[in-house]
């Protein structure tokens, strides 16, 4: 017999790390195609894979520091 209602609720913390988790997932997704072209780019491609990862870094850092991955 179920215990609970099926249609509990979720807090908004759930939904935001599970978004959080996809946007950093998709974001890591661009570093293999770079990776495979890694000599054909050179030290140009090279220079816009460090400006992304330092933006991605730097967005991490920022939802971090708001709290957004605490789940209590």
């Amino acid at each position: 017999d179920p215990i609970d209602s099926a249609r509990g609720r979720y807090t908004v913390r759930y939904y935001i790390v599970a978004i959080l988790f996809v946007v950093f997932d998709v974001e890591t997704i661009f570093l293999f195609p770079w990776a495979v072209k890694f000599k054909a780019l050179g030290i140009f491609g090279l220079a816009e894979m460090l400006i992304f990862l330092i933006i991605l870094i730097a967005g991490y850092i920022w939802v971090w520091k708001k709290g957004a991955l605490e789940w209590v």
